[in-house]
């Protein structure tokens, strides 16, 4: 049918977008592209009054049923084998003008270019996920610049074993002299005693290739100890044939270590089975609903399970719709996405089986869900961040602490408020000069706290990985806050015998937030390990952990004494001043460089020649960046920086050292994350409140494990990330939950779990 609103509008194809299903359909904007469901909640509806936007695309996806007879075909990717649209889905799409109720012409010259358009930027977006699973393998400078040894034919097959012991398999060959030593042991019952790696340690030779890896179609397991990665060797037939192997004449005889790391993956990742091998129940329902993996996207949906767990979280995102705000594109907003989040997790409406999965005598599943796909909200947390941005696997903790600073600068109603507050707290450090014992007290606001795990190997086992001793959270937590010893001078006494040092908490937050950090250091590279951390699920006190601050019989130390004036660099002033730059500019560039290089300082003065204050007196005392009496802090000013979600004393600060630009304040901010900022005249006043509303020195302080984030593999930019968390289910009794991306379960071993914590999320408990 025609429709007048097809001719009065412009419009033109999108950029690669994504969407969620709806089982009515989704409703895409032709003109902004938004994407609103199609059936009982209307969204598409609403953006059509609210934007006066007519024309939508219906895009209907059904599944397809696809009766699994045959075996799963063998994996050659490092996680899931992805299947495309066209083997998931049937896809109808419907262009209808939403003013007038009718359909449109699907052939329409102006409507198929953006129809295709909308569909076609979907099947990029999955092309770019699915690139997430693939392993990226490049070369390295250790391969290309290897120099071999004088050539000679080793020992292979049977005859072949360790130089350092009898092992036969899991042997690797130094491609530059032509040792053979045992790998590492691995997982699933491999032997290795790490010869190759003390080879490597001993003789600096960088590069081996595993023997039984090697295929006749040249591909192989290649190893850079000095990179401590895999690696690709394009020339790895000559590499070999040096030591008289032939790559034709091999035969692939052990697993490749992507085999094996497929192997685990599927074991921890999909296994959801028991010790005794029944299935873990699944569960359905409000705060059970589970989150797509979109590609190594694991870190990410554990971390935003235990968020929304959490009552500030709940109280913050999850409002009724008629109490949100108005955004002009609500796919960009971050607020509207977390709310979004919110209603997906904790409404239960998604938390249903998949019931296109058709089980078979092949793939015994149990239908899980099918889980919420938090790509847009991925998108904008990564967006304009190096590592986020992109479709690999990132920390689970550094997650969280961006995802916080995002919150934290986000625009907060009154009513509503920060749900990143319950996180803060107050960590007071006591220093002591160990000759005339007077103490200085200095204490930092936080929202985290990490405690370093120690780290002590248990006796060897033959063909065993290496294991670690289990510590308890209270042995992490008195090295936190034990007594140490630092190398300072006393501006009191003048002594340098150093001074005592200790930190301790003045306030206790609402929800304590624990990174454990369990890493070994291997030829100066950082590895994770798994050393068991004891935490009981019972109720524990941290009274012993608060400070008593400042007590009558201690004396306080003395203010730093006043920098001393500047004396610039006279070579350099003279060498700027001949090039014709007056002596204020002079000053001021040698002062901000280091009062060392000419050159240095001639680039400082190019950079701020527009500076307000450029030729004004250098004053010491007066903010950087400012002249004598300088007021960048102005209430307009402030306000700005305060609607972008900063506080008055990180604003004023950015301000005082920008020279009052509102700009480069924000960019000084967001390059600033842990400034405290500036508190004025009314410092001692303004901190105390700040203090005051960051956490509470209340005892008892008793805590409460919540949840926790668990981490399998060698590195936490690798493996699999699941979140476990305590639930009320249909009795009264606290069960574990465990949330495996788009799979959530009754969880079964959990206290063996919980040894592989890396974030913890403590509750404080105020009865009982």
């Amino acid at each position: 049918m025609s429709c007048p609103h097809l001719e009065s509008v412009s419009l033109s194809p999108p950029t690669p977008a994504q969407y969620q299903d709806d089982p009515e359909g989704l409703d895409v904007c032709l003109q902004c592209f938004n994407g609103g469901c199609a059936g009982l909640r209307l969204h598409s509806n609403l953006h059509h009054v609210t934007r006066s936007h007519p024309l939508a695309v219906n895009i209907r996806r059904t599944r397809k049923k696809v009766v699994k007879d045959e075996p799963p075909a063998k994996m050659t990717k490092l996680a899931i084998a992805a299947e495309t649209e066209a083997d998931r889905y049937d896809v109808t799409t419907t262009p209808k003008c939403l003013e007038c109720a009718t359909e449109l012409d699907r052939s329409n010259s102006k409507l198929a270019a953006v129809v295709d358009g909308i569909m076609k930027a979907n099947t990029f977006s999955r092309r770019e996920e699915v690139k997430a699973w693939e392993q990226e393998m490049t070369s390295c400078e250790h391969i290309l610049l290897l120099q071999q040894q004088e050539s000679r034919k080793i020992q292979s097959g049977e005859l072949g074993h360790c130089s350092k012991c009898d092992l036969k398999e899991n042997l690797w060959l130094c491609l530059e002299c032509g040792n053979l030593g045992c790998g590492r042991a691995q997982f699933g019952g491999v032997g290795g005693n790490s010869h190759g790696l003390a080879h490597a340690t001993e003789s600096k030779h960088a590069v081996a290739v595993k023997l039984g890896s090697i295929t006749p179609e040249g591909t192989a397991d290649v190893y850079c100890y000095q990179c401590d990665e895999e690696r690709v060797d394009d020339n790895l037939a000559t590499h070999l044939a040096h030591w008289g192997i032939i790559l034709s004449d091999q035969v692939k005889t052990e697993k490749s270590l992507t085999e094996m790391n497929i192997e685990q993956n599927l074991r921890w990742e999909f296994s959801m089975t028991t010790e005794d091998g029944k299935e873990l129940q699944p569960l359905f329902g409000p705060g059970l609903t589970g989150l797509k993996n979109l590609g190594n996207s694991c870190y990410l949906a554990s971390i935003l399970q235990c968020l929304f767990d959490l009552p500030a979280f709940q109280a913050r995102y999850n409002v009724p719709e008629l109490d949100l705000p108005d955004v002009p594109d609500p796919a960009q907003d971050l607020e509207t996405q977390l709310r979004k989040i919110a209603d997906g997790l904790l409404s239960g409406r998604y938390s249903k089986p998949d019931t296109d999965v058709i089980a078979s005598e092949h793939s015994p599943e149990i239908p899980h869900q099918k889980g919420l796909s938090p790509s847009m909200l991925k998108h904008l947390i990564g967006r304009g961040h190096a590592e986020f941005s992109t479709m690999r696997q990132q920390d689970a903790f550094e997650l969280l602490q961006h995802l916080i600073k995002l919150i934290t600068r986000s625009q907060h109603t009154a009513s509503l408020g920060d749900p990143t507050q319950p996180f803060r707290f107050v960590l007071e450090q006591r220093l002591q000069c160990l000759n005339c014992k007077k103490v200085r007290y200095t204490s930092n606001e936080q929202d985290n706290i990490f405690i370093d795990v120690p780290l002590e190997k248990l006796p060897a086992v033959e063909g065993q990985p290496e294991a670690y001793k289990p510590v308890t959270l209270k042995q992490c937590l008195d090295n936190l806050t034990a007594v140490e010893v630092v190398e300072l001078n006393c501006a009191g006494c003048g002594s340098k015998d150093g001074f005592t040092k200790r930190s301790l908490f003045k306030t206790f937050p609402t929800t304590l937030v624990v990174n454990a950090r369990k890493m070994a250091i291997e030829n100066w590279v950082p590895r994770k390990v798994d050393v068991p951390v004891l935490v009981d699920d019972e109720p524990f006190l941290l009274d012993e952990y608060l400070s008593r601050g400042q007590q009558p019989s201690e004396e306080l130390l003395p203010d730093e004494a006043p920098a001393p004036a500047f004396a610039p660099n006279e070579a350099a002033l003279e060498g700027l001043m001949a090039m014709g730059f007056p002596r204020n500019r002079c000053e001021k560039a040698l002062h901000a460089t280091g009062n060392s290089d000419a050159n240095a300082a001639m680039e400082w003065l190019f950079g701020h020649m527009e500076d307000p204050d450029i030729d004004e007196p250098l004053a010491l005392n007066a903010p950087a960046g400012g002249g004598a009496g300088a007021s960048y802090d102005t209430p307009e000013k402030l306000e700005m920086l305060g609607a972008m979600g900063f506080g008055a004393p990180q604003a004023r600060k950015a301000l005082k050292e920008t020279s009052g630009d509102v700009e480069r304040a924000v960019e000084w901010l967001f390059s600033h994350p842990d400034e405290q900022g500036d508190f004025g005249g009314d410092a001692a006043e303004e901190q105390g409140k700040k203090e005051a509303a960051a956490g509470s020195a209340d005892l008892p302080a008793r805590f409460q494990l919540h949840s926790i984030v668990c981490h399998k593999g060698s590195s936490i930019h690798a493996g699999h990330y699941v979140a476990f968390i305590r639930k009320v289910l249909d009795t009264q009794t606290p069960k574990w939950v465990l949330f495996n991306d788009e799979k959530v379960v009754e969880a079964g071993d959990v206290e063996e779990m919980k040894k592989t914590a890396y974030v913890y999320f403590f509750n404080r408990v105020l009865n009982g």
